[in-house]
C-alpha cells in the first residue's frame, strides 16, 4: 500500500507536522528523505529494509557508494544526498560543541562521536581538546589500529594539548567488534594518559568507548 493510502495521521510527514520530528520512528524519518518507494515497496518499506540490511542510520551512512547502489531503489543520487545530511548533522552538533560546556550537554558528545566514529571498519583513537570553559577547541583523530599502550603514544596526546593550549580533553575510540565495553588495556592506557597529562596541568575529563549507537563513559562507570 503507498503511503498515501495510509489514514492521514500515520503518514511521516503529517506525524512529523503534527508531533514533531522526534515522535518518528527511524524508519519513518528515513522514509521522508527517500519521498519514494520502490514498485511493491512504500519509501517506509524501503526504509526498512535499508535499517534492516545495514543494521542501523549509522550503519546506512557508513555504507560505501557500491553498496547503497546495490540496493534496489537507491544509486548514486541518494547516495550523495546521504552523506551530505551526514556531514550536516555531525557539522552542527561540532558547532554546538564549540559554544557549550561539554559537561552541561553530554549526550551532544555521545551523539557526536557515534556519528564521528561509531559505524569506522577500524579502530581509531580521537582526543576533543577543550578550553578552560570546556568548550571544544579542536578534534583529531590521533591514532589508528589495535589500541594499547605501545600504540598510543602519551608523549603525542601530550604535544598535541599543548599545541592547542587545552585546558581538558576527552578522549574516544570505537569497538568495531560492536561491543562498547572496555577492556583492560583500555583502562590501562587511559590511566596512562591521565598521569602524562596531569603534569602538564591537564584534565582529562572523559574517555568514552563508542560501538555503532552506543557509548560508554569511563566517568560514569567510575574509572577515571
Amino acid at each position: 500500500m503507498a503511503i498515501t493510502d495510509w489514514p492521514e495521521g500515520e503518514r511521516p510527514r503529517e506525524k512529523l507536522l503534527a508531533n514533531g520530528a522526534a515522535a518518528l520512528s527511524d524508519a519513518e524519518l528515513l522514509a521522508i528523505f527517500l519521498r519514494t518507494g520502490v514498485a511493491g515497496k512504500s519509501a517506509v518499506d524501503l526504509a526498512r529494509d535499508l535499517l534492516g540490511r545495514f543494521s542501523s542510520l549509522n550503519g546506512i551512512f557508513a555504507a560505501s557508494l557500491q553498496e547503497i547502489c546495490d540496493v534496489h531503489g537507491m544509486g548514486t543520487s541518494k547516495f550523495v544526498q546521504l552523506q551530505a545530511i551526514f556531514e550536516m548533522s555531525r557539522r552542527a552538533l561540532a558547532e554546538e560543541m564549540q559554544v557549550r560546556d561539554v559537561l552541561n550537554s553530554p549526550q551532544q558528545v555521545r551523539h557526536y562521536l557515534s556519528l564521528k566514529i561509531g559505524a569506522l571498519p577500524r579502530e581509531v583513537f580521537i582526543v576533543l581538546f577543550l578550553d578552560a570553559q570546556n568548550r571544544v577547541l579542536a578534534y583529531e583523530e590521533l591514532f589508528a589500529g589495535t589500541l594499547t599502550q605501545t600504540s598510543v603514544y602519551p608523549r603525542e596526546v601530550v604535544k598535541r594539548s599543548l599545541h592547542h593550549n587545552a585546558a581538558a580533553v576527552i578522549f574516544a575510540h570505537n569497538h568495531p567488534s560492536g561491543v562498547a565495553e572496555p577492556s583492560q588495556a583500555d583502562q590501562a592506557l587511559t590511566m596512562a594518559l591521565k598521569k602524562a597529562l596531569e603534569l602538564m596541568d591537564v584534565r582529562v575529563l572523559d574517555h568514552f568507548v563508542v560501538a555503532g549507537n552506543v557509548t560508554v563513559s569511563f566517568a560514569e562507570r567510575g574509572l577515571l
